[in-house]
């Protein structure tokens, strides 16, 4: 890391203002090679300095250069922000210059890479900042800037804090076995503390895996056969024509996306190719990944036609939705009632019609209650937020639970010690204390550039 990296640290498109950022050991002198103002190598740290890039006698820009110097930065490198004329030729001749003049283009996610790796922030921080970047919703994004305050961080830090001094109390037993009421204070204690971490621990995990759809949203799949509506109860959901409507069976053949909030929570539909036996091989591949969406969906809604019969296909669809979530909608409720139901069972059934937004309100009303996002309540913010977090917090759990059994089991001191090493390394992983290169390579490889 004795380099200089440099990146676009905004959306590259045409905008009012974009920054180019770099970070390291010298570029501050690096910039003030081509900066027209100010010597940036001699004025105050966190100030904003006026001037012009200068590239072989000629003007590129008029920009605003912010100098941020070492440890008080977001890399605790000294940091460069050239804050230029938004748009993408101005932006990328600076940043052209910038490598001409000796920096390196950052990789993705570099910049908080560097902030995790000088210690400035712990690795469930530094996820939180990748996951400020993608909230889609305000509770979301209420949960990742608490991460990134440091709320769990301390107490999973807590957590190995008691860890260690329990690791040093059996230690002083194993040493000094002359003194005969120890081992019985340290089995006390390991006790005491393995319940009350374990309580604690499991309520966040509980707590995180009931909460998961703050963070990625609820995923509904809107399935059925051709031409019962499925694409306008997607834009009556959305207020928008995002998908194609016709009279035409079959003229949805991939997949149609879009999302709404309800309750402070994404919901994400999926608007899916009709679903019938066909020969062409277009429509039959977008059956295939109806199928797919149906079956990875965390609600399924399904249509019906009120003017038609029951199909072979839809009865096989009914007998597919036994084991998941699922609303029934029966569309074009205005026309004539040809429909059937008699032979099967359904539940969460809502009407809807072919021209008005009747039957809509139902339908989101019905997702509110089937998830409980009433109920849901953002103040409790010390979750985990990752499958990462989540795996290595049960894997923790799992030993607590041996330590306990252990304990019951009389087992001696030294063995207990050996899990709760283990439970200390697990939390440290957590935190990123005890990670390979590879694998922190993998995390940040996932982060934008410039960030």
């Amino acid at each position: 890391m004795n380099d200089i990296i440099v990146a676009i640290s905004t959306a590259l498109s045409k905008g009012a203002i974009s920054i180019v950022r770099l970070s390291g050991n010298g570029c501050i002198e690096l910039v003030n090679s081509c900066f027209k103002g100010k010597d940036l190598t001699k004025v105050n740290s966190h100030t904003i300095n006026y001037g012009h890039i200068i590239f072989e006698d000629k003007i590129i820009d008029e920009v605003l250069v912010s100098i941020m110097k070492s440890p008080k930065t977001y890399t605790t490198e000294d940091i460069v922000e050239i804050n230029c004329h938004g748009g993408i030729a101005t932006t990328n001749k600076i940043l052209e210059i910038m490598i001409l003049k000796g920096a390196r283009l950052a990789e993705a996610g570099e910049f908080t890479k560097r902030a995790y790796l000088n210690g400035r922030i712990d690795l469930i921080k530094a996820e939180a900042v990748m996951d400020i970047i993608n909230s889609k919703t305000e509770k979301s994004r209420e949960i990742s800037i608490n991460q990134l305050e440091g709320r769990l961080s301390n107490i999973i830090r807590n957590f190995r804090e008691d860890l260690l001094k329990l690791l040093a109390n059996i230690e002083v037993n194993i040493d000094y076995p002359e003194y005969e009421d120890a081992e019985v204070i340290t089995i006390e204690n390991i006790r005491q503390q393995v319940e009350i971490m374990r309580n604690s621990l499991n309520n966040i995990v509980k707590e995180s895996l009931s909460r998961k759809i703050i963070k990625e949203g609820i995923n509904v799949a809107i399935i059925g056969k051709p031409n019962v509506g499925k694409s306008s109860i997607l834009n009556k959901l959305l207020g928008e024509n995002k998908a194609i409507v016709t009279d035409i069976a079959g003229t949805t053949r991939d997949i149609v996306e879009g999302s709404i909030t309800l309750n402070g929570i994404a919901i994400n539909f999926i608007d899916t190719a009709g679903i019938r036996d066909t020969v062409d091989v277009v429509e039959k591949f977008g059956v295939e990944k109806s199928i797919e969406q149906m079956n990875r969906a965390d609600l399924v809604v399904f249509v019906l036609n009120n003017n038609e019969l029951l199909s072979i296909e839809e009865k096989k669809i009914i007998d597919k939705l036994k084991d998941k979530k699922y609303i029934v909608v029966i569309n074009k409720k205005d026309l004539k009632n040809n429909l059937d139901l008699s032979e099967v069972e359904l539940k969460n059934v809502i009407y809807t019609d072919t021209v008005s937004i009747d039957g809509i309100e139902s339908l989101k009303n019905k997702i509110i209650e089937m998830f409980n996002l009433e109920e849901i309540e953002e103040n409790n913010c010390d979750i985990f937020t990752n499958v990462r977090q989540i795996t290595l917090a049960k894997d923790a759990l799992n030993i607590l639970n041996d330590v306990e059994k252990g304990i019951e089991l009389n087992m001696p001191v030294d063995m207990i010690e050996i899990d709760i090493k283990q439970i200390w390394t697990k939390l440290g992983d957590i935190l990123g204390e005890n990670y390979s290169e590879e694998l922190i390579d993998q995390l940040f490889s996932q982060f934008c550039l410039g960030k």
